[in-house]
């Protein structure tokens, strides 16, 4: 985790594992020692890390609710020693052993003993009949079965503490970012003070220029480590957040040494939040206000986040906006409170409202003219609006330079010019960004159709071109001629 959030190296952590192997402590205090980082800085990092808890009452769970929840784990993952129930739990095994003894107390489970040699986290136990029935109850109050959740205080604190706006955007940062990428520079010097600001932004121009590209590019700029729980607990109620599909975890480091993983759990690290990357959600038409509320599941009477909760810490890209099911103008009145208060309030069935930090970057991104979709009160709610346009000739030469040594087709200055012409001459059409490797594609399918080698030939360019557009009716034509 410090070398994802690059305050020290794989070179300082196998010097740091080394000295400590000879000296003993933890691994931060050898990095210390060895001058990789200050103490200033790994308390710092180790204040935004999440401390397991140190007995249940440390958790902000009920006991009770814990038990079930272990017993539920053990039934369905078949487990049998405290070592997998931890694991499968992700508590320390301090309070493992406690719930453990507790359920043996309570004869819903019998220990089996160990063997020779094993410790108390390795005994084996099973289920006795009336511990059997205590999980088949619980199970039918409550299916969520996993990792044991966080008390929602302790969600909201760390949302606050992990803001986008902790990292400071450069325009080095933003370049390496959009690295191949061919584009005005304006864009840049328009972007950076918008994600150091953490504000909301709105990307617009025609189709076809590389908008969510550039989003997803933007969004990539960050690269702090942030913890997303796998669920959260509010009144009773489970939310589970952790979506793999979303929250990438972090690559691990190429350390040799076998006892890394023994010297990172001595960090007292609580197991449930989960390291990652900061997370990138991206929606388009199929978004309805309906997946901007929690989502409960009847059958198992625990709930889903929502698209933008589980975004919390990275970027929500609205794609295609205006062209949901639902009015754009819904949609925006939705999104208000959370963009001027950076607060959003969500409800259970229950009828329980609470509220959760919105530290996110929200991008709404659009082909439409945004006047004709947002009204002046929202529009100025956006306090940065970039407008990805269609490439310069300068540009658009360079994309078709990239894609050419990509499909390693030869392209001259001669056929450049006879495209550009036919686009915007012969099809009137602005130049757009995603045209290159369009009619690269398409000639190269001709190419292999007729079984020739890839080149540009007239007739194979023409056959590109004019799918770029469809030809227009006669009767049409003559319609807009005497218009």
């Amino acid at each position: 985790m410090l070398i994802r959030a690059k305050l020290v190296t794989e070179q300082d952590v196998q010097k740091a594992l080394q000295r400590l192997s000879l000296c003993g402590g933890r691994l931060g205090e050898n990095l210390v020692a060895i001058g990789a980082l200050t103490k200033d800085q790994l308390e710092k990092f180790l204040h935004r890390t999440p401390r397991e808890p140190e007995n249940i009452a440390a958790t902000g769970l009920d006991e009770v609710d814990l038990l079930s929840l272990l017993m539920k784990l053990m039934y369905v993952n078949r487990l049998q020693t405290v070592r997998q129930f931890a694991d499968a739990i992700k508590l320390p095994y301090n309070i493992v052993l406690e719930l453990t003894r507790m359920a043996v107390d309570r004869l819903y489970l019998q220990n089996l003993g160990a063997r020779q040699g094993d410790s108390l986290i390795d005994m084996v136990y099973q289920f006795t009949d009336e511990g059997r029935r205590h999980v088949i109850d619980a199970m039918n109050r409550l299916h969520y079965v996993g990792p044991a959740p966080v008390t929602l205080e302790e969600f909201n604190q760390q949302v606050n503490m992990q803001k986008l706006t902790n990292e400071l955007v450069t325009p080095e940062k933003i370049k390496s970012a959009t690295k191949g990428l061919s584009f005005d520079d304006r864009i840049i010097e328009q972007a950076g003070p918008a994600l150091n600001s953490g504000r909301a932004m709105l990307l617009y121009g025609p189709p076809g220029n590389g908008k969510t590209t550039v989003a997803q590019r933007f969004a990539s700029v960050f690269s702090d480590v942030i913890y997303v729980p796998y669920a959260v607990m509010v009144e009773g109620q489970i939310i589970r957040v952790h979506d793999p599909s979303i929250h990438l975890p972090l690559e691990g480091a190429d350390i040799e040494d076998e006892n890394a993983f023994t010297v990172v759990r001595a960090q007292t690290y609580d197991a449930r939040w989960v390291p990652c990357q900061r997370p990138f959600v991206i929606t388009g038409g199929e978004l309805t206000l309906e997946m901007l509320d929690l989502r409960y599941d009847p059958t198992g009477h625990y709930y889903e986040a929502p698209l933008h909760m589980k975004a919390l810490g990275g970027t929500f890209l609205i794609d295609d906006f205006g062209r949901q099911i639902v009015s754009p103008t819904n949609l925006l009145n939705r999104w208000i409170v959370p963009l001027e208060g950076k607060v959003d309030y969500l409800k259970l069935h229950t009828g329980k409202t609470f509220s959760i930090p919105f530290e996110e970057l929200v991008i709404f991104s659009t082909n439409l003219e945004p006047e004709d979709l947002m009204d002046p009160a929202f529009l100025r709610r956006l306090p940065y609006k970039i407008e990805v346009g269609p490439p310069s000739v300068l540009h658009y030469a360079r994309i078709f330079e990239g894609e050419c040594q990509k499909q390693k087709i030869e392209m001259t200055e001669e056929i450049f010019d006879i495209i550009v012409k036919k686009i915007t001459e012969e099809k009137q059409l602005e130049l757009a960004a995603y045209h290159p490797r369009f009619i690269v594609d398409q000639v190269i399918s001709t190419c292999r159709f007729m079984r020739e080698p890839p080149h540009f030939e007239p007739r194979f360019i023409d056959y590109a071109v004019d799918n770029l557009r469809v030809k227009q009716s006669t009767s049409k034509k003559m319609t807009q001629a005497r218009v």
